[in-house]
């Protein structure tokens, strides 16, 4: 038992000295500079300085808009998928499935390229730019929010949907009070998986945006160019609104898994 038990803490250690060097002193890193100034002295300047400012605050607000709008059409289309695909008794379902992930093993500068080029042929490129960008999102997040859904909906029992059907319950009550809410987990993943890439990925922003739309990723990227201190103070609020994020879809994951349990 006692070698057990050092074999298990040895496998530990490669993971331990990962999370070392490359989670924790990184983010100890970033914590020093967002609360020093140049001279290196401790200060608060950079938070002052950040939210005394209506463009930025402004960036912030515009991140959060396209980042749930893209979750939520993200959502909408993805859920009636993963539905059909999970319910569907068709043996060839997974090459449907399959036609969704495809995309994904493309470089992603070449997929942004390629809806840069259908937006230019529609005439859409130079006009609607937060249509552009978000339109750019959900072409890259779907598959993210599609994968998460599929998996949670395929491992409903079919026995709860007999049930329901026994108890005489139609489709929409066996679909509101049986398929949502155990669907819920998966509900969360892809969220989690879509809102945050969302509020960051600037490339997209800025290749259908015509560089017109402004989000808090691209505020990460120029300031980590010229000042580190207020790169690492924008990061540092971007790791705390992924922490919320992250918190509340996971107390959310589990509520609802407790609730589906208890059905």
């Amino acid at each position: 038992m006692t070698r057990l038990r050092f074999t298990r803490k040895s496998l530990g250690i490669p993971y331990a000295v990962f999370l070392l060097f490359f989670v924790i002193l990184p983010m100890l890193v970033i914590v020093f500079y967002a609360f020093t100034d140049k001279q290196m002295h401790v200060s608060f300047g950079n938070f002052i300085q950040f939210f005394s400012d209506p463009t930025k605050l402004s960036t912030i607000v515009y991140s959060l808009v396209i980042a749930l709008i893209t979750t939520a059409v993200c959502l909408l289309i993805a859920y009636p998928v993963a539905y059909i695909l999970a319910r569907s008794k068709m043996k060839r379902k997974f090459v449907i499935l399959l036609l969704f992930v495809t995309p994904m093993w493309i470089n992603f500068v070449l997929r942004v390229n390629a809806i840069r080029e259908l937006l230019n042929w529609m005439g859409l490129l130079g006009e609607a730019n937060y249509f552009n960008t978000i339109f750019g999102m959900v072409y890259d997040f779907l598959p993210f929010m599609i994968l998460p859904l599929y998996t949670t909906l395929l491992k409903i029992d079919e026995s709860l949907f007999e049930a329901s059907a026994d108890l005489g319950a139609g489709g929409f009550t066996t679909f509101t009070r049986i398929t949502l809410p155990l669907s819920m987990p998966g509900v969360a993943s892809g969220i989690t998986m879509v809102f945050l890439p969302s509020m960051t990925n600037y490339v997209v922003s800025d290749m259908l945006g015509n560089s017109k739309v402004t989000i808090i990723g691209k505020f990460i990227y120029e300031y980590f160019g010229t000042n580190w201190h207020m790169g690492s103070m924008v990061a540092l609020i971007l790791l705390v609104v992924v922490f919320l994020s992250t918190w509340l879809t996971g107390g959310f994951r589990e509520d609802e898994t407790v609730r589906g349990a208890n059905l």
